[in-house]
C-alpha cells in the first residue's frame, strides 16, 4: 500500500509541477509565458526577470517530470522546494500563513510532500526502483 501512496503522492506533485511550468515556459494552461513571467519577476525584484523565469520555469517543469516518472526524485523534489522556497520568501510571506489571504500555507505543504519523497523515495512504481538506482 506504501508503493501506491508514493505513486499518488509522485503523480499529483509531479503533474502539477509539469503544469505550473509549462504555465510559465510555454503559456500553456491560461499561464504568462516566459514573457509574462518575466515581468512578474522583475516587479517582484527577481532580476534579471528573464533568466530567473527560465530558472523557475525548469525547475518546475524539470523537477515536476522528474517526481512524475519517479526518476532521480530527490534531485526532482529539491527543485520543487527551491521554487516553493522562494515563492514564499518574495510573494507570500507578507500575507500571512493562510491561503485564502495569499498567504503561504499551499506552498507550505507542497515543500512537506516533496521533502516525503526525498525521505522515503520514489516507491517501487517509479524509475529510481527500476532502473535500480535509488
Amino acid at each position: 500500500m506504501e508503493d501506491i501512496a508514493l505513486l499518488i503522492l509522485r503523480l499529483v506533485l509531479g503533474g502539477l509541477f509539469v503544469a505550473h511550468g509549462a504555465q510559465k515556459l510555454f503559456g500553456s494552461f491560461g499561464g504568462p509565458g516566459l514573457k509574462g513571467t518575466a515581468g512578474f519577476f522583475e516587479q517582484i525584484g527577481l532580476k534579471p526577470g528573464r533568466a530567473m523565469a527560465l530558472l523557475a520555469g525548469l525547475a518546475e517543469f524539470g523537477g515536476g517530470l522528474l517526481v512524475l516518472v519517479g526518476f532521480l526524485t530527490p534531485l526532482g523534489a529539491l527543485a520543487i522546494i527551491a521554487v516553493q522556497a522562494v515563492a514564499i520568501a518574495r510573494v507570500h510571506l507578507p500575507n500571512g500563513f493562510f491561503n485564502e489571504g495569499g498567504g503561504y500555507e499551499f506552498n507550505l505543504i507542497l515543500i512537506a510532500v516533496a521533502v516525503a519523497l526525498i525521505l522515503t523515495g520514489s516507491g517501487a512504481y517509479g524509475l529510481d526502483a527500476a532502473l535500480e538506482i535509488l
